[in-house]
């Protein structure tokens, strides 16, 4: 798949392989997919769990995947105008500092022992030791001021908050960089209604303020109608749907496709959730 330079990610044709275990050899985790996010783009990759959309997440921003050894085995990766497959470890820390990341359950990896203006800031230090503490400062509450969080929360403590406001710190400690790619695993994966819809409602409105290109994973059809563009369904570690969620559901290709469409079309929400639209407004 021929890429613009408007395409800030590339893939084409491209396969991950996890190392062989101690109960299994090579394992393929990603078969062949091929996708590309534009400039300003909120693209999305859903399917269930053991899809692979993980897996390509954590090689778009840099991470790799759970395994150290993962490794792209076939085709070709580009982000941000890097060949991802010839990346050094020198690169690829480069590249992990220029994507923003929002890992799985982001709320639960924030350390305990540091105030939220110092998770919020580390990002800063650890690109640069010596960064100015007062801009950093200054950086972080900006950031913490835009997912909506009192100034008063970064004096705290992650224990002393909700876990709605953890995520909303966690998102905070992934912007801090200022991106212009981020890259999110399940941002509300594990939230209770109430707290998933201002998550959401504060991402659609952060993207429109900063302008960000996403790419955002989840299992959750009904999330991404609401916060995407298009989306790439993965089942099996392949690509079986490519498009808007409602173009890839109106004309299932697939028998997993076809069982999303209909779970989709089943479930009933006991709230609204925020569109682009709303955060524009």
């Amino acid at each position: 798949m021929a890429g613009t330079r408007d395409d800030l990610v590339v893939a084409s044709d491209l396969s991950i392989d996890y190392p062989p275990s101690s109960r299994r050899g090579r394992f393929t985790a990603v078969r062949g997919v091929s996708f590309r996010v534009a400039r300003g783009e909120l693209f999305g990759i859903v399917g269930e769990n053991g899809a692979g959309k993980s897996t390509v997440a954590r090689m778009i921003a840099g991470r790799g995947g759970t395994h150290a050894a993962t490794t792209i085995s076939g085709g070709a990766l580009s982000v941000l105008g890097t060949d991802v497959r010839r990346l050094t470890e020198r690169g690829r820390r480069r590249l992990s500092a220029e994507v923003g990341y929002l890992p799985q359950q982001a709320f639960r990896l924030l350390d305990r022992g540091r105030t939220v203006a110092e998770n919020v800031a580390g990002p800063l230090f650890e690109r640069d030791p010596h960064f100015d503490r007062r801009d950093a400062g200054r950086r972080a509450a900006e950031i913490i001021d835009a997912v909506q969080l009192p100034w008063s929360t970064m004096a705290q403590y992650p224990h002393e908050l909700s876990e709605g406001q953890r995520q909303r710190v966690a998102i905070a400690r992934s912007l801090i960089l200022e991106p212009s790619l981020w890259v999110a695993d399940e941002p509300t994966g594990g939230a209770d209604v109430p707290v998933k819809a201002p998550v959401l409602d504060t991402l659609l409105e952060l993207q429109s303020e900063r302008d960000f290109t996403a790419l955002i994973v989840s299992h959750d059809a009904a999330v991404m109608s609401r916060l995407t563009d298009r989306v790439a369904v993965m089942h099996g570690g392949m690509i079986v749907g490519l498009g808007s969620l409602d173009d890839v559901l109106a004309r299932p290709t697939h028998p997993y496709v076809q069982g999303l469409r209909d779970d989709y079309l089943l479930r009933t929400s006991p709230i609204t959730l925020p569109t682009r639209a709303d955060a524009a407004s």
